[in-house]
Order: structure tokens, then sequence, then C-alpha cells
């Protein structure tokens, strides 16, 4: 089935209710909400998205944060610590560095628990409660893992989670243990862990909310609304190019569904939807090879390895819905060097912008593509940064200053500065 953004409307099924329904990407099968536990398609294992009725336009949306778009949403409201409303800051000297018209970090990593998982998980975790699920779980290469701990808690729900052993930043793991998850360490990598995670979810043991779940994008989405309309009240215009990091691709995958349902809804004209520009370290990139290959599908790396921990991922699970995202929109995908992450990193901390290695993919990447003609200077960039400095203390006190020993008086400390 095509995820076009010129596709057709089509007139909602019986199983639809309160306005919702559910639809396979792969061969159009439509299923009701909320009556049964379902991950992807009953008759073909395809990929799964969130339809409505009706679609609303800006003037629909009030309020603050993720259930600011609620018109947009499965639910009326949800589980929530008060995710999303995010900043968009400006870097002016990023931006003179760089070489585009504008430049603007959308900074994710100052939701509740650090990353943009808060907004998909407000979201699933209150889907969860609507089926009456009493455990939630998560594979997850840490990020996912905090958040679900976090909302689970709130919302009283058990919550496990599978992490791979050694390769998740302490912050995450602390996030998830202090928030009372019950912490699984596989000996093996992410894609093993969200192997396992699925089987557990088919066997009725828990509710899967990874990005596999069709709910959990749904919140995801707000992060292009918001985007949106920031850019709006400042330029006036979206933006040209919207630039961010590509792990399972549930992000990427979300833009293009709240753009497309824009379109649809006639509040975004066609030729105005940014360009999805998807970026992933070398030693994780299947994403990327897909695109430069124009593959139709993503073929898995058993063996990923880069310091950017929240993207080390060899089977990105909604390739089949961020792959049409970046053709249609006229984007692309890159892949950087964990050397270029780290500068990039630096760079966005001069601006007083903290964020984790991954988050910096974007950096590094636009920066990649500006050099290589690509991106033209008369665009408008935005750069997504998904998670904060403090998930992955380790890495940011490795590509900081280190410590400089002094004496204990000034007269010391006066001499030491001079050298």
């Amino acid at each position: 089935m095509s995820l076009s953004l010129s596709a057709e409307r089509r007139e909602p099924p019986a199983e639809a209710a309160d306005g919702a329904w559910l639809e396979c990407i792969e061969c159009g099968d439509t299923f009701a909400p909320f009556d049964a536990v379902r991950y992807t398609c009953d008759d073909c294992d395809g990929l799964l998205e969130v339809r409505y009725t009706d679609l609303p336009s800006f003037e629909d949306f009030s309020g603050d944060g993720v259930w600011r778009y609620n018109a947009a949403l499965p639910l009326e409201s949800g589980v929530t610590i008060q995710e999303g409303s995010t900043p968009l800051y400006r870097v002016p000297r990023l931006e003179e560095d760089v070489g585009v018209e504008a430049l603007r970090i959308k900074h994710e990593g100052m939701n509740p628990t650090g990353s943009f998982k808060d907004r998909g998980m407000t979201v699933g975790v209150a889907v969860a409660h609507e089926l009456g699920v009493d455990r939630l779980a998560c594979a997850s290469t840490g990020n996912t893992s905090a958040a679900l701990a976090a909302y689970g808690s709130r919302a009283g729900m058990q919550t496990l989670v599978l992490l791979p052993a050694g390769k998740v930043a302490a912050g995450k793991v602390a996030q998830a243990s202090l928030h009372g998850a019950r912490i699984l360490e596989v000996d093996g990598n992410f894609d093993a862990c969200l192997d396992i995670v699925q089987d557990l979810a088919a066997r009725g043991e828990a509710y899967l909310l990874n990005s596999l779940n069709p709910f959990r994008l749904e919140g995801q989405k707000t992060i292009g609304l918001e985007i949106l309309e920031a850019c709006l009240d400042d330029y006036d215009a979206v933006p040209d190019r919207i630039v961010l990091p590509v792990g399972n691709a549930g992000n990427t995958a979300a833009l293009y569904k709240a753009f497309r349902e824009l379109v649809q809804s006639g509040a975004l004209a066609l030729e105005d939807v940014p360009k999805l520009t998807g970026v992933q370290a070398e030693g994780a990139a299947p994403m990327v090879e897909a695109v430069e290959n124009d593959a139709d599908e993503v073929r898995r790396w058993d063996e990923v390895e880069t310091r950017a921990t929240a993207i080390r991922i060899g089977n990105p699970v909604n390739a089949p819905k961020a792959l049409p995202g970046i053709r249609e929109t006229g984007g692309t995908a890159v892949s950087v060097t964990d050397e270029e992450i780290t500068d990039a990193q630096r760079d966005l901390a001069g601006e007083g912008i903290g964020v984790e290695p991954a988050s910096a993919a974007s950096l590094a990447g636009l920066r990649k593509l500006r050099a290589e003609g690509v991106v033209e200077s008369d665009e408008r960039v935005v750069c997504l940064t998904t998670g904060h400095l403090l998930k992955d203390p380790d890495a940011a006190a490795a590509a900081g200053n280190d410590p400089e020993p002094v004496p204990a008086e000034t007269e010391g400390v006066l001499e030491h500065l001079q050298r």
C-alpha cells in the first residue's frame, strides 16, 4: 500500500472507533484500535498505522506539550509528565559556519526523562491502560527504557526492559533502575533484545512499547508539529529540511506521517513539506545503505558498532515507513564517522546545547551534505537532537576538557592560569 504524500483519504471502515482505526501499510486491512492487542497486521504481518476520520489543521491545536495536539492523536489525554514543548534554539555561529540561510536546533533532550521517547510513551502507556494490560516491556539502547520506566511508574504499571549487556550508557540504566523497572541484561545486541521482547509480546506476557507499536509513533508526530508551528511563527514559512538521527527510524516515520496528515487536511501545501534527511553512524548504517542503493528494503546488519549508543541499531523496524518518507519528501540519508559526531557534539556544546553523541549526528550529517552540495546555501534547516548530554556522561567527559589539578590557594591558581 502506498504511503504517498498525495494518497487519497479513504472512508472510515466499520472497525473505526471514535474516529480512529488501525490500517496495514502493506495490504490495507483495517482493525479496531482498542479491541485487542496487536502490533502488526493479522494477515500479512505488515506494519500498522493509526488512521483518523477527521484530520486537524493548525487551528485545532490548543494548550501546551504533546497533548496540545490531541486532535491529531488517538486519545484526548494520557499519562503525562508534561512532555513536549521543547526548545527550538537559534545557533548563529553554527548557522554561519555551516553556511545555510537559517539553522535551528530542536532539542528533545529537554523532555522530562531527557529524550524524545517521552512523547511516544505518554500516548503508548495511555493506550496500554485503555487496553487493560498490566505489564509493559521494551528493548532499548537506553532512552526507551528510561522513558518507559518513568511513564510506567507514573501509571502504576509493571515495567520490564531488556538491554544489551555492557552497551547502554550509565545515565540511562540509572533512570530505568530508579523508576522501578525490572532490568534484564541480554548477552546480545539491541536487535537480539527486540527479537526477545517481540516474542514475549506475541505470547501475551507483556505489552510491547518499542516503536513497532503504532500508537507510540503517534506521540512522536508532535515533534514535527511543534517544529512547523515554531517556524511559521518565526519565518512565516516551514523549514526546507529537517535532519534527524536514525536508529529504529521511528521519528522519520512519525514526522512523515504528521506531514502526510497535514497535507490531506489542507493545512500544509504539498510543495512545502520539509525534506526528511536521516543520519546514521558509519558503523550502524543500514538505512543509508538502502537509500544509496535505491533498495526497497533494508538489509539487517548483524554487527553494529558506534559510540553513539542510541543509534547502534542494525535492523530499523520502521524502515518500511521511513524509506518512503525520505524519498517522497525529496530527502536523503548519510552516514558520518564517530569522530565527526564528537566534533558536532563539541560544537553544539559551544552554543550552550548539551546533547548525547547520537543527537549530534544530525549536525554532523548536515555538515557533510552541505560540503557535498546536497544541501543548498539558501535552505532553512532544523536539526533534531534527540537526547540530553547527561544521558551519556562518560561520552561527554571524553569529548570535553580534562580537569586541571591546582593547589589549594589563590596564588597557585593564578600562577597555573598564566601558563
